[in-house]
């Protein structure tokens, strides 16, 4: 056995397809583990993983050590790891045994939501149900779900082609493919099979269809949002993955410190977070982290002298001492009916998880002009969209800039892998670009290499840069007049607002991301 982690070559026994034949039979007996390494990873990478005694384990490939992977199932498992080179004949071998003998998820529960939402009923996924008499797109979809899971995906992409399907994990808001699936009618049957676990219409295929399911795994519950859309090739699918495992863990560290605002920032949302009234706005598009940015804001903020009411679609953190209501639009609960009812509840401050209709505007401004905080979210592309699109939902202009206190528009920048990141210098070019001097000592650009750590893309983790607008007499008088929107802008940079690409510009100078990453998230005004 070598010193790098690559054991030598056994002689090949009688029958190479067996695992003794090509491991040491002195740290026997060997078993394939496709728990700790699951079915869709080794069939992606054509490397299984061996489990010996005394806890040796060995990923088996028909090629030549690649160092990277090596060191990323590393980083999963937490333990050392051999590579171990043999036949791609064996390994076919022990793909397939796998595939026959699934046990990635022997030990999870499948639940599935009721139709009006309430209680859950449960199918257990046991070793035996996962045997040959399971369908395999089953086990393909359950280890797509798994993998999901084991690689921090936010969303799951199942895509339908003139081939067959191609499956997308998105991790850290990008999206990376993880298996092309050859055949129509399996791709049409891993959608199907979504729909069964959503109790959507199987037999609809012409029209968009929205649903949810849960699975227990290891003992903790992930919710996912199921969303069917039908394309030329039949129809796509997004899972959206909602692990409270991973929820409470940030839960734990849910302060704007960990998000990664800068001190001014901190400072100036917590300012705002503390008015006596009137209304604080977050915008950006779909996960940019605009929900998380407001249950840190009102963790903070919850002393326990004010009462804090919130309604949201769905509920993702649950914040002690806060009266949180979910929407059920089946029920009749919309975000509307739901926040005229709690203005009847007596609250100080409430949060309304996302404004989408004039109707709920509407009732937002007035609950910040008669003496409520109101926190909430718009989609819009910066700060001074949001005006435009309350505007477009007909509120009266002069209302809105009386109950708007500010307004935070926010990105998330994906950080340097801080295991292989290395200093880099950026050509003339980029740099004339972005108006940055060579010779500038407070420049320290890096740039990670990539490794297993970071699955070879260089980035590890992300963080939040934000503009926050923040309205006066002098801006509100602008907006009310409805003043040139450049005019409005330069108003606001005059009083010290700082625009996204500049915050997002801050991080690259001081090494946290690269110019590539601030080019994919914000926009050069």
């Amino acid at each position: 056995m070598s010193q790098d982690g690559v054991l030598t070559a056994q002689a090949p026994a009688a029958d190479p397809q067996l695992l003794s034949s090509w491991l040491p039979a002195a740290h026997g007996p060997w078993q394939l583990d496709f728990e700790r390494w699951p079915q869709a990873q080794a069939q992606r990478w054509r490397a299984v993983l061996a489990a010996g005694a005394g806890g040796r384990t060995v990923l088996l490939a028909d090629r030549d050590c690649d160092a990277m992977l090596l060191q990323s199932v590393e980083v999963r498992l937490q333990a050392a790891v051999r590579w171990q080179r043999c036949e791609a004949a064996s390994i076919d071998h022990w793909l397939g045994a796998g595939e026959a003998d699934f046990r990635a998820l022997s030990d999870v529960e499948e639940g599935v939501a009721d139709a009006d939402g309430g209680g859950v009923r449960t199918e257990e996924l046991s070793a035996l149900a996962l045997s040959e008499q399971v369908s395999p797109v089953v086990r393909l979809l359950n280890a797509t779900l798994y993998d999901a899971l084991q690689d921090g995906a936010s969303d799951v992409h199942i895509e339908c082609t003139a081939r067959g399907a191609v499956i997308r994990f998105r991790v850290d808001g990008v999206m990376a493919l993880v298996r092309q699936v050859e055949g129509a009618p399996v791709a049409e049957q891993l959608v199907s099979r979504l729909k069964v676990m959503a109790e959507l219409d199987i037999g609809e295929r012409r029209l968009p269809q929205d649903g949810r399911f849960k699975l227990k795994v290891q003992g903790r519950e992930v919710d996912f949002r199921l969303s069917i859309m039908p394309s030329v090739f039949g129809e796509d699918a997004v899972v959206r993955v909602l692990d409270r495992a991973r929820i409470e863990q940030v839960q734990g560290q849910l302060t704007l410190d960990a998000l990664g605002f800068d001190d001014e920032e901190r400072a100036a949302i917590r300012a705002q977070a503390r008015q006596p009234h009137g209304m604080l706005l977050v915008t950006g598009p779909t996960g940019s982290g605009k929900t998380t940015t407001l249950y840190a804001t009102l963790a903070e903020i919850h002393t326990g002298q004010d009462k804090i009411i919130t309604i949201e679609d769905p509920v993702e953190y649950q914040l002690p001492g806060v009266v949180q209501i979910p929407v059920n639009e089946k029920k009749g609960l919309t975000f509307s009916r739901g926040l005229r009812s709690i203005l009847r509840h007596d609250p100080d401050r409430v949060m309304v998880g996302e404004i989408r209709d004039s109707e709920t505007a509407q009732i937002a401004v007035q609950a910040a002009l008669t003496g409520h905080l109101v926190f909430s979210t718009v989609h819009a592309n910066n700060a001074f969209d949001v005006i435009g699109r309350f505007m477009h939902m007909g509120l009266d202009l002069y209302n809105v800039v009386s109950a708007l206190n500010a307004v935070l528009a926010q990105r998330l920048v994906r950080l340097n892998c801080s295991h292989c990141a290395r200093p880099e210098q950026p050509d003339a070019q980029t740099l004339a670009r972005h108006g940055l001097r060579a010779d500038d000592p407070a420049n320290h650009f890096m740039r990670g290499a990539g490794c297993g750590h970071c699955r070879g893309t260089g980035y590890r983790g992300r963080r939040a840069v934000a503009e926050l607008l923040k309205l006066d007499d002098g801006l509100r008088d602008l907006i009310a007049a409805r003043a040139p929107m450049s005019q409005i802008k330069e108003a606001a940079r005059s009083r010290g607002m700082k625009p996204l690409r500049a915050m997002a510009l801050d991080c690259v100078r001081r090494g946290e991301t690269t110019f590539e990453e601030l080019e994919r998230v914000t926009l050069d005004e």
